[in-house]
């Protein structure tokens, strides 16, 4: 087709896409040249920071060319001022080596001071070893306190057994007592029957000697003459034997009776005064158990007490006795006992004797009759419980009690008998905040209120250590701050020596100037000395690694755990070396 074929409708529709064409040719254009242009900026901007910093460098050079100019010409020009800062430093030379000798004595003084707090260190250690090894003795006197205390109860097991046995022998003397005085009752009326019969045997004899005397005296009276009075006497010496003998016979059996009523009477009384003792004593007991209430509840107080002293516990320090408090309103309450608590925290203990219903109960014969004495024994103890309750002694002014009081009953079967027989006797007297307590239930409580105390005092000794291991940490920290400001100074007193010499005796420096002069005079008489520089390390990084770990406890108001302000050996190691 010829261009002049093509249509008005062709030429638009070419033209269109000519323009079309042209656009996104000019569009991939010019995002070509943003692409391109950012670039470019990117590159200037890098080139313009170049230049920059190259300008600022030559700016710096040509300052340090300047400043060196001048400082060679100055230098140049001054030759009797650098001879005098020559002198000066010298000078000064010399009062750093007095200073460096007075540094190093310092630092021999810090050092002493450095061994002298290790010292007290290792004293601290032992310290803490020897309150560890009391702690160990307090733990074997604790296990043996309580083998005592299982002696003790066996102790107290076999007592009661003892008095149990001395009741039996008391009972087996008494009937003993009662079969000898009946026994002693029938021989004397057997004597009083023998003492009968003799006397009628003697009068009957004498009757009939009477009336043969006189039946003899009749008949022969009349024959008789004085000449015969010996043959009457020969006649009569027989029967006058006779009774005689049976006089003595009756004496003797009457000695001997007596001496068998003595010796009777000896051992009864000597039944007696055995039945007596110990009916004296089974009565002491009985009445230290039984009698009034004063003396029950002295008898109370004293087993209590000795319950605390088995338990290891000091009075006055552990425990006060008696001790008065007063309630809200003003009167004044005293308590049996009051336990103290290392928190500053008290419990009560009150001892209580109930055994007038339970001794009833042990010698009842009936099961009526022990039911009636248990309720009874039951009923005691619940006025005990009512009557601690109603002294509110938790909430006494001054008094730090928690919401309970301990009821100690020293009599154990009658503590054991009144829970058996009433099961929710000890929640009955917990939920009025009286605890029920006896013997074996009370050691344990007090053994943990000495543990505790145990446990404190072992506190205190631990905090003392604490604050000498913290006080002798703080002091090695200190020298270790000391040694290390000690090098810096040191370190910047070599820094300008150093400088100095190089000054001095470096390429450009005066040596090099003035040597000449001592070829072109002839007065010239000594060689300059050689000075070299020094070079001292001193390791004060090692030192900044204990003085840092006081600066951050310094920054807080607690002081850190003990085992934590202890020196490790390292660190200490490190001070003294530094």
């Amino acid at each position: 087709m010829q261009p002049t074929d093509w249509t008005p409708g062709m030429l638009l529709t070419f033209a269109i896409a000519g323009i079309v064409v042209l656009a996104l040719g000019y569009a991939l254009a010019t995002l070509r040249q943003g692409r391109r242009a950012a670039e470019l900026e990117a590159r200037l901007k890098q080139a313009e920071e170049s230049l920059s910093a190259a300008r600022n460098e030559s700016q710096q050079q040509q300052e340090e060319l300047r400043r060196l100019n001048a400082e060679l010409h100055d230098k140049a020009l001054s030759e009797t001022q650098l001879q005098t800062r020559l002198a000066a430093a010298q000078h000064t030379e010399q009062r750093l080596n007095e200073t460096l000798a007075e540094q190093k004595r310092e630092l021999e003084e810090l050092r002493q001071a450095l061994d002298a707090a290790r010292n007290a260190h290792h004293t601290t250690e032992r310290q803490l070893e020897a309150a560890q090894a009391d702690n160990r003795a307090q733990q074997s006197r604790i296990t043996e306190l309580q083998g005592q205390i299982a002696e003790l109860k066996d102790t107290l097991a076999a007592h009661e057994s003892r008095y149990n046995a001395l009741q039996e022998r008391h009972q087996t003397l008494s009937n003993a007592h009662t079969e000898l005085k009946t026994t002693l009752e029938r021989r004397e009326e057997h004597f009083r029957e023998q003492m009968e019969q003799l006397s009628e045997t003697r009068a009957s004899l004498t009757r009939e000697f009477e009336n043969l005397a006189n039946k003899i005296f009749e008949e022969k009276g009349k024959t008789f003459t004085h000449t015969s009075q010996a043959t009457l006497d020969n006649l009569l010496k027989p029967f006058r034997e006779q009774i005689e003998g049976f006089q003595k016979r009756i004496n003797d059996v009457h000695d001997a009776s007596l001496k068998g009523n003595a010796s009777l009477n000896a051992e009864i009384r000597k039944v007696m005064e055995i039945g007596l003792q110990m009916s004296k004593e089974a009565s002491n007991l009985a009445s230290a158990l039984k009698g009034d209430s004063q003396q029950r509840g002295a008898w109370g107080e004293a087993q209590l007490r000795r319950t605390l002293e088995m338990s290891g516990l000091v009075e006055d320090t552990h425990y006060e006795a008696q001790t008065a408090f007063k309630d809200a309103d003003g009167n004044r309450k005293q308590t049996d006992y009051l336990i103290k608590l290392p928190d500053g925290k008290h419990i009560i203990i009150d001892s209580k004797v109930s055994l007038n219903a339970y001794d009833k109960a042990v010698s009842a014969e009936t099961e009526e009759a022990w039911q009636a004495a248990m309720a009874e024994h039951v009923r005691a103890v619940k006025r005990h419980i009512d009557d601690l309750a109603s002294k509110d002694y938790t909430n006494l002014i001054g008094m730090r009690s928690p919401s309970f009081v301990l009821m100690f009953m020293p009599i154990e079967p009658a503590y054991i008998e009144a829970l058996k027989y009433q099961k929710d006797l000890f929640e009955y007297g917990y939920k009025k905040g009286v605890v029920l307590v006896s013997h074996t239930t009370l050691i344990p409580i007090l053994r943990t209120v000495a543990n505790l105390w145990m446990l404190e005092r072992s506190n205190a000794e631990a905090r003392e250590i604490s604050e000498m291991a913290g006080e002798i940490y703080n002091s090695v920290v200190k020298v270790a701050e000391r040694l290390q400001k000690l090098g810096n100074t040191l370190g910047t007193v070599s820094n300008h020596y150093n400088s100095t010499v190089t000054a001095l005796v470096g390429k450009q420096g005066l040596y090099g100037k003035v040597d000449r002069f001592s070829q072109l005079s002839a007065k010239v008489s000594k060689a300059l000395p050689a000075i070299e520089p020094q070079h001292i390390d001193f390791e004060s990084e090692r030192l900044s690694m204990v003085a840092e770990p006081i600066e951050e406890a310094d920054s807080t108001e607690a002081l850190p755990p003990a085992e934590d302000q202890t020196m490790p050996p390292d660190e200490a190691s490190v001070g003294c070396d530094g």
